[in-house]
């Protein structure tokens, strides 16, 4: 990875080493609140949890080695990196990229590469953040404000950004989006790194807007939500109150009476249905759980039940996508989920993940881990390439062709999302709370977890999600009484979508079976999740055998674009069928054969490995005089996240059905 070296770096970091209790003190009084509430249930680090399964380490690795580095070769070609070299004066020149806010893909670029080091260790990329951050700190102001396209050229700035700080700042300036970015990324590096250089940046930029914003104060909110979610990581990180209390006003000041495209329209408190920009909407609900965890605002939990409820009963696709509106880039009305029009950004995905992981860590019921595997298995997956060097900005569920994958976009704000997502993957596989472990994601992983203030050791095994046998080896100093909280996923309970909003087209016999130590157990269930409460002996086991059969899958009838048709799913994966790799790729090959046997496969010679699930369906053919015949020929249909890997086609996750009794 290339370094660009404008000044010694040396000197440009050059700045105080912090002590922990100096952080806490820098920018005046630290007032601390004795204690705080926080999530019931406590997620064990994804720096405690190493994963090594053949689905997910590859992809993981493909992350390390090819698309954070093509995010910081883009970051240095768009100019992102130069803006701040230019607004430290580093470096003589005018504002290069196109967007005011294109400074928060430098700070994502810089979260990713910690989660990732974490996972492997770096050193070439470590001294690259290192000049990065060196470059960051150049360019803060003396205050500490830190927006490279003002303090480049205060007197043009970017007609997104307004003449005067903060001027714009509910419309378009994003100068708080922004800062949020950073502050994520400069927690990530401290803990990563243990280096407080882009921590420093951060403090002092967040004790200028706290000085500044507020009640009395500057009485405005962001734009763009964001801001909320990286001060209360700060708050963590620094125990400062004032952080958590700011990002408590810029919930509270929202509405009523503004716009729902930036969620203004009502205070936060009384939304109860998801309109506007999917992104905003889900960072919001990501921040408003984190706050009413740290607080015990019990108005913030009732308003997010309901707001959950609204988007799983009506607003999500099948894919675990959300957004249907193009025009805005957000929700739709209820049930109106087109496939070809489909918008479903690869931003908003990941939004709606955190938001569902947010929401078992308040209530602990799988019903959100549910859908944070759909989503995660299928849109928001789909993303990026298995070569992870091309990308989609949205995420159709139909094409004609017009879909193809890019190699980078004007706004970036859907690659550098993807890089930062999947290194902290392992951080959702388990969670506690008090004497309860809970397995939520089946991933091959070994991890280290605290429970009853013991040190305890979890081996999972499986080659999920294309097998339904998962073993867990537990380890443990001594014998140690807890209990065992496994997923039951909603497939795996004849349950499609935790609403009515999808269903599965007939039941499964089959159920989940359950043995330890070989010995099969009737389990109890709660919450959708198997209890296996003993006092666990070292080398004790766990085997879980999901039923995996292709399922055919029906919408709502509310959802007009889905009327007839069929999606097939087997285990989280949902499938689609694309015109390339078909017998016959020039005809209609979306009418699937009403009464055809669906089997399973898995070619590992196919994009890389993977489950595919054939059929009988009907084609037809037309004739130069206009005549047209039907034939049936055999189908293949690939996992939807894994489309438009060869190129781009027509592909369909819906298929209409047809009675082929008829058809020889």
């Amino acid at each position: 990875m290339k370094v660009k070296r404008y000044l010694s770096v040396d000197k440009i970091l050059a700045i105080p080493v912090i002590t922990g209790l100096f952080i806490l003190m820098l920018g005046g009084c630290n007032e601390k609140s004795p204690s705080f509430s926080d999530y019931p249930i406590k997620p064990v680090p994804f720096t405690k949890v190493k994963i090594s399964d053949d689905f997910w380490a590859p992809r993981l690795l493909t992350n390390h080695k090819t698309t954070i580095p093509i995010a910081f070769q883009k970051a240095e070609e768009t100019g992102r990196i130069d803006n701040f070299l230019i607004a430290g004066k580093l470096k003589e020149g005018k504002f290069c990229s196109l967007y005011p806010f294109d400074d928060s893909d430098v700070y994502k670029n810089i979260e990713a590469a910690c989660y990732s080091m974490q996972l492997y260790p770096d050193p070439e990329l470590n001294a690259y953040l290192d000049s990065l951050i060196g470059y960051i700190t150049a360019a803060q102001e003396s205050d500490g404000y830190l927006y490279t396209n003002r303090t480049i050229n205060p007197q043009n700035t970017h007609e997104m950004a307004g003449k005067q700080r903060w001027e714009k700042e509910e419309e378009s300036s994003h100068e708080l989006y922004n800062a949020g970015h950073l502050y994520e990324a400069a927690v990530a590096h401290f803990q990563a790194t243990g280096k407080q250089t882009l921590l420093y940046v951060a403090i002092k930029n967040a004790n200028l807007i706290d000085s500044l914003f507020g009640w009395g104060k500057i009485e405005k909110v962001p734009g763009h939500q964001e801001i909320e979610i990286g001060l209360v990581k700060l708050f963590r990180v620094t125990g400062e109150k004032k952080y958590l209390e700011l990002a408590k006003f810029f919930l509270d000041k929202r509405g009523p009476g503004g716009d729902e495209y930036n969620q203004m329209h009502e205070k936060v408190i009384d939304q109860e249905v998801a309109v506007g920009h999917a992104v905003r909407a889900q960072y919001m609900y990501s921040a408003m759980a984190d706050v009413a965890a740290l607080t015990g605002e019990k108005a913030y939990q009732e308003a997010l039940d309901k707001l959950w409820i609204d988007v799983v009963s009506g607003k999500t696709y099948i894919t675990g996508g959300i957004g249907s509106v193009g025009s805005h880039e957000g929700f739709g009305e209820p049930y109106d989920l087109p496939n070809e029009e489909a918008y479903c950004e690869t931003c908003a995905a990941i939004a709606n993940a955190s938001w569902n992981y947010r929401m078992f860590l308040l209530h602990g019921e799988s019903r959100y881990f549910d859908v944070f595997e759909k989503v995660l298995y299928n849109g928001l997956l789909s993303g990026v390439s298995l070569s992870g060097d091309l990308f989609f900005y949205t995420n159709p569920l139909a094409s004609q062709g017009q879909y193809s994958r890019k190699p980078w976009f004007g706004c970036a704000c859907c690659p550098v999302n993807i890089t930062r997502f999947l290194p902290s993957l392992s951080g959702y596989i388990y969670a506690v709370n008090e004497n309860n472990l809970y397995v939520n994601l089946f991933i091959g992983s070994e991890a280290n977890i605290i429970i009853l203030g013991k040190d305890i050791k979890i081996k999972q095994s499986t080659e999920y999600p294309w097998e339904g046998l998962v073993k867990l080896q537990i380890n443990v100093p001594q014998p140690l009484s807890f209990t065992m909280m496994v997923r039951i996923p909603g497939w795996a309970r004849n349950e499609a979508f935790p609403s009515n909003l999808y269903y599965f087209d007939d039941k499964c016999s089959d159920r989940s079976r359950l043995f330890v130590n070989d010995n099969e157990v009737n389990f109890d269930q709660k919450d959708g999740y198997a209890l296996i409460e003993r006092k666990w002996k070292n080398g004790d086991e766990i085997l879980v055998e999901f039923p995996m059969v292709p399922r055919r899958v029906r919408a709502n009838k509310l959802v007009k674009s889905d009327e007839g048709c069929v999606a097939l799913q087997r285990g989280p994966v949902i499938y689609c069928l694309e015109e390339i790799g078909q017998k016959s790729p020039g005809n209609n090959y979306s009418l699937l054969a009403k009464n055809t046997e669906v089997l399973y496969d898995y070619q590992p010679g196919l994009l890389g490995g993977l489950g595919t699930l054939t059929g009988s369906m009907i084609v037809a053919y037309e004739s130069e005089d206009g005549k047209v015949t039907t034939e049936l020929q055999e189908f293949m249909a690939i996992p939807y996240y894994s489309w438009a890997n060869r190129g781009p086609g027509r592909m369909t996750v819906w298929f209409s059905e047809q009675d082929s009794s008829n058809i020889q």
